[in-house]
């Protein structure tokens, strides 16, 4: 060992010490405030399908290859940062020595081809990334990037950390070759060997190299030990645990979709007949009061921006963007983490639980930061705004593209739930539909006994249940579908279709009410039980001594599908739903419904969240609209299928104003015009009156008509009876 092995060696080890230490206090305290949240033990259910799934998402990109081209850059860098970090290994043997290596298979061809291949390919990857935040810099005039809020610095620094270690390790391999002391052959390594044969022999060359990829990595380590916040660098630890702990690992995509997750309280769902406010959790007023893996999630957020760049309300000018809201949420945590971890908090009445000897210590911006309202306005210092709470349609599509499956929505609902339950404090229009749930079970206040009225002036006789004998579906009509007159005219569409084919369905009429969807999207859990339990009861017993897989349901209300099928199961409901395009598209291919009128004029198809992002229903109505079109083809919408813009009616946000920003139906609505086509198809009923009013409000209702796949079904396979039924834009039923 010459002089420069001995000093590059004291160094290397030198900074390693530092950098080692410094981590192990990082994750420590990453780990303690992780700990705080609240439990979750069924995070903990079925590990062998959650390790299947994390090493599917991992190894495989599947989401981030959504995005092709950043998705297999990014995949290349993190199979060079895992591969690649044992030749940061090997450069503490190189720094010793110019000829040190691995030991056993440091030796190996297959090794050196293997690092040679990940280490070009990274090389590039880690290029395309950086060429690509440069262009969607935020700072960028005219720009309106997914990056904007994200700490720039902190990506810069990574992607040029992840360069140079690339960089000194084909330095080592080139002075290697140059001074004779490289193992592999020139066909395994031709990069290696191209570089060597332009370095001079310097026999210290390669500790030196070696060295300075090691002062690189762990400068990097201490960086982000001194940042604990750094998603941008510890997703690449913290990404695996988050995605094995995700909710339901068997859903093809994010688990935050569908189902809300029950209203918890100490790890349990919250019975309301015995809860007490003073004793149980109601929603989310603090931040520790998240579950653990909540903050594992905001710890985990990567600052990538594709929740953002989705985001209907972001998209429209709106304050919420589901990256600056998770942001906030983990800085807040961390920031408040001294002052819990010394014992302090509130409890459930408000009471400090902390003595003044525990608090004595604590750094008073930890103490300033306890005193900060979850949700409150910059004023009162809130650490999310009011108008990025209430801004959130629920479409999921922030869950959807998550590369690390954070589940935005839960944590949302979640902050509603002791916004409406506990403070009472929501947008006051909602107050109006929350009251008509309670008192007339539907939303617009509707009578209960005009359930029945879109049954009138149909040619044949619609089954109630407790009427006929057997039937094969229950046909949910919901409450849009029962009141709302363009709704009707799906439902009046369906019925016609369904007695057409010969399906043998029924209806509970006035047994009916509302799914409870609204309420429980708002944050009002209570009359989500209320009315899911009574539907349950009335439900169970239209069903009694049928097994689950001849408990049919089909629904026209994406909501209510979504609600019914995902959710009431929550409750002691266990049936099979369907949406209504789903069953169509099925007697269509059975040949019992038969189209025999191709519509003209174009048409393009509007996903609604609830069915399509949220269930993954996107083929069958696209199936029925194929049937009903002929030989012409649907005119996709650039954001169609799992990147559907939203119309802005989730998340009960059809019953509150759009006060703030570009309206969302008529950003979705000038989309769906640019593509020229003279139909808009839908399946849903709230999607169906947000894109009538943006079509409306753009004049263009003689031009453009939006519809139901029912109805356009309908038009087709019976043209001589619907020709004086054409639903125009402004049709009022």
């Amino acid at each position: 060992m010459g002089s420069v092995q001995i000093v590059t060696t004291i160094l290397a080890a030198a900074i390693t010490a530092v950098a080692v230490w410094l981590a192990v206090r990082a994750v420590m305290k990453m780990v303690a405030v992780i700990r705080l949240g609240q439990p979750a033990p069924e995070r903990f259910a079925d590990k062998g399908a959650r390790t299947r799934k994390m090493l599917v998402e991992t190894a495989g990109h599947t989401r981030m290859l959504k995005w092709s081209v950043v998705g297999a850059a990014h995949w290349f860098v993190m199979v060079a940062f895992i591969v690649l970090s044992l030749l940061v290994l090997e450069a503490y043997f190189e720094v010793v020595t110019s000829g040190g290596g691995l030991p056993i298979i440091g030796h190996w061809t297959i090794f050196g081809l293997a690092t040679e291949l990940i280490g070009v390919f990274g090389f590039l990857g880690i290029l395309v990334l950086m060429a690509i935040r440069l262009r969607n810099r935020p700072n960028r005039p005219g720009n309106r990037s997914r990056f904007t809020g994200s700490t720039m610095w902190q990506g810069y620094f990574v992607e040029w950390v992840v360069l140079l270690v690339l960089i000194f390790g084909f330095l080592i391999r080139g002075f290697k070759v140059a001074t004779d002391h490289f193992e592999y052959p020139v066909w395994a390594t031709p990069v290696s060997h191209a570089i060597g044969a332009a370095l001079p022999a310097w026999a210290a060359g390669v500790s030196l190299a070696a060295l300075i990829k090691i002062v690189i990595s762990m400068t990097w380590l201490i960086v982000i030990s001194l940042n604990v916040t750094m998603g941008v660098a510890w997703h690449r630890f913290l990404a695996f645990p988050n995605i094995f702990f995700k909710r339901e690992p068997a859903k093809p995509a994010g688990s935050g979709l569908g189902a809300l997750r029950p209203m918890m309280s100490d790890g349990k769902p919250l019975d309301f007949e015995e809860a007490d406010p003073e004793k149980d959790q109601f929603g989310v007023a603090q931040v520790e009061q998240f579950t653990w893996k909540g903050l594992l999630d905001f710890s985990t957020c990567t600052e990538c921006g594709r929740c953002q760049s989705q985001c209907p309300a972001w998209n429209t000018g709106k304050p919420l963007s589901p990256k600056l809201l998770v942001l906030s949420l983990r800085d807040h945590a961390y920031a408040k983490a001294p002052y819990l971890l010394a014992g302090g908090g509130k409890d459930l009445t408000g009471e400090e639980k902390a003595t003044q000897e525990q608090l004595a210590s604590v750094d008073v911006l930890a103490l300033a930061e306890a005193d900060r309202p979850l949700i409150g306005t910059a004023e009162e210092g809130g650490v999310i705004d009011p108008d990025v709470l209430w801004s959130c349609t629920t479409c999921g599509a922030c869950v959807e593209q998550c590369p690390v499956d954070i589940e935005h929505v839960d944590h949302i609902v979640d902050m509603r739930r002791y916004q409406v339950l506990i403070e009472s404090s929501f947008p006051s229009e909602a107050g109006v539909m929350l009251r008509n749930l309670e008192n007339k079970g539907n939303p617009w206040g509707a009578p209960q006994n005009t359930r029945e009225d879109w049954t009138k002036g149909l040619d044949f006789e619609v089954p109630r249940v407790g009427e006929v004998e057997d039937f094969e579906y229950l046909f949910w009509v919901g409450c849009a579908g029962a009141f709302e007159d363009r709704a009707k005219k799906t439902t009046r569409a369906v019925a016609t279709l369904l007695n057409e084919a010969g399906v043998s369905f029924a209806i509970l009429g006035e047994g009916e009410t509302c799914s409870g969807d609204p309420a429980r999207r708002i944050g009002n859990e209570f009359v989500f039980q209320m009315l899911a339990q009574q539907n349950v009861e009335t439900l169970n017993e239209a069903f009694e001594g049928r097994e689950k897989s001849k408990r049919k349901i089909v629904a026209t209300c994406p909501h209510c599908f979504n609600t019914l099928g995902n959710e009431y199961g929550q409750l002691g409901g266990e049936f099979e739903v369907v949406h209504h395009t789903q069953l169509l598209a099925h007697l269509v291919a059975t040949g019992k419904l038969t189209p025999v009128q191709p519509l003209d004029g174009g048409l393009t198809y509007h996903d609604p969240c609830y069915l399509g992002r949220h269930n993954r229903v996107f083929t069958p109505p696209r199936e029925v609209l194929g049937a009903a079109l002929g030989s012409a083809e649907i005119t996709e919408m650039p954001r169609n299928s799992e990147r559907s813009f939203c119309c802005g009616a989730g998340g009960a946000r059809m019953w509150m104003e759009e006060k703030i920003g570009k309206r969302i139906n008529v950003d979705r609505v000038e989309e769906a015009m640019s593509t020229g086509a003279k139909t808009i198809a839908v399946g849903c009923p709230f999607c169906s009156t947000m894109l009538n009013d943006g079509v409306n409000g753009k004049g263009a209702g003689e031009q453009v008509e939006v519809v139901d796949v029912a109805s356009v079904l309908l038009r087709s396979v019976k043209p001589a009876d619907t020709a004086g039924e054409k639903e125009t834009a402004g049709a009022a039923g």
